[in-house]
């Protein structure tokens, strides 16, 4: 995982929080007084995060209630156009609103009276925190929604749908695309019914072998009606399959010979 660093940007100071190194959950890391000079600000936070290994930084972006920006986030990105300088390691926005306040929350429920935030300033490096959790929440959801897309993606993909000189339509799942003396055959199975649970042990799944003819614009599925080829082609899927799968789900699988598709 990248080691993050997030910063909640304010007039005056600049909350500091890092991610652990799994990115699980963000830490309060500390408080940086601004001097009133930008150049030399953004200098001492570029460094205060490559020293803490950042290779990514987030900084929270000030948005007014209606999610639009304003003055406070128009002085954010001129910050960060500072601090981007000669740094090599990307740098993103996030919406802010609410850490300060959530941030002040906390700290009173924990008995840090107000008077105690303003002297330790633990409020700026907690705001920061809540930042960097609020990123690597969305992170991790936007991840999870990837994967189930693909996941998704590559289930309906593998599924093929055959017609038969009669116009009957068939599905099945796609195992096995191989060569066999220069020809090239296709292993399909019959595509497992949604509500059949997988979990039952089945006698053994068919397979129907189709010879794969034509050239990639109008490839078609040619049935083998010669049954020693059929048994040859058979077992070079069995000993191929084998390499991908287990063999025992291998050796339970038997040849489809009486589909006409």
């Amino acid at each position: 995982m990248k080691q993050i660093v997030a910063l909640d940007i304010g007039d005056k100071r600049i909350g500091i929080a890092v991610s652990d190194p799994f990115g699980d959950y963000a830490m309060p890391s500390e408080t940086y007084f601004r001097t009133g000079d930008l150049f030399r600000d953004a200098e001492a936070v570029r460094g205060i995060a490559l020293k803490k290994g950042a290779e990514l930084i987030v900084c929270g972006l000030p948005l007014n209630g209606s999610g639009e920006e304003g003055e406070q986030a128009r002085k954010t990105r001129k910050f960060v156009e500072k601090l981007q300088a000669g740094l090599e390691i990307p740098v993103v926005f996030t919406d802010e609103r609410f850490t300060t306040r959530s941030a002040r929350g906390d700290l009173h429920t924990l008995g840090i009276s107000a008077k105690r935030d303003k002297k330790q300033k633990a409020v700026d490096a907690l705001a920061a925190a809540y930042i960097l959790e609020d990123y690597l929440a969305e992170s991790k959801k936007r991840s999870k929604d990837m994967k189930e897309d693909r996941e998704k993606y590559e289930e309906e993909d593998n599924i093929v749908e055959l017609v038969d000189d009669e116009g009957n339509s068939s599905r099945y799942e796609h195992l096995l695309t191989f060569e066999y003396k220069k020809e090239w055959y296709v292993a399909l199975t019959p595509e497992r019914p949604a509500e059949e649970n997988e979990d039952e042990e089945d006698e053994g799944d068919e397979v129907a072998i189709y010879h794969l003819v034509g050239g990639e614009d109008d490839e078609q599925l040619e049935t083998i009606e010669d049954d020693a080829l059929l048994d040859e082609v058979f077992a070079e899927f069995c000993s191929l399959y084998d390499d991908f799968e287990d063999a025992d789900e291998a050796s339970a699988l038997e040849p489809d010979e009486d589909d006409e598709t």
